[in-house]
């Protein structure tokens, strides 16, 4: 069977697209710094790719059942790439810095939750011990003011 028109647009379309993005698109080749460590950027890959194509009938008709009919068609594909990160390796360990400032607030808030969490606890403790032994002392200091202003007395 002949291989219809759309499939040659579409398998150039990717091809081409195959051609212009490899493995080392997302993670990059790593670059060596004067100190000996590792640079490697990381970036954020998108894909979009379109095709169509219309038939369109002869305005006569010879009788020939097996005339192709006339094909118009196109395709197209584009790629984005965006870095977002370069990953830092060397001899004190592995640093990831960011180029959107967000993502690296969001990983900072999620790194000092622990120690957030536990601060939260501590102050709430103290603050219940604190209302605890202020209780008591309103409660020894009506007692007293009540032992100063002598017995109640009612008139009736």
């Amino acid at each position: 069977m002949e291989e219809h028109p759309i499939q040659g647009l579409m398998t150039t379309a990717m091809e081409n697209l195959q051609k212009m993005v490899e493995v080392n698109t997302i993670i990059g080749d790593p670059v060596k710094s004067l100190d000996g460590s590792l640079i490697i950027p990381v970036s954020k890959v998108g894909f979009g790719f379109a095709a169509g194509g219309s038939e369109f009938s002869p305005n006569h008709s010879d009788g020939d059942s097996d005339a192709t009919l006339p094909f118009g068609g196109g395709s197209g594909g584009g790629v984005s790439i965006t870095p977002v990160a370069f990953l830092i390796v060397n001899e004190q360990g592995i640093k990831m810095v960011h180029m959107d400032q967000h993502i690296q607030l969001y990983e900072k808030m999620i790194d000092f939750a622990p120690q957030v969490v536990d601060k939260v606890q501590q102050l709430m403790k103290e603050s219940a011990e604190s209302k605890k032994g202020s209780d008591k002392e309103e409660k020894v200091k009506e007692k007293e003011d009540r032992r100063r202003d002598g017995p109640i007395q009612f008139d009736i």
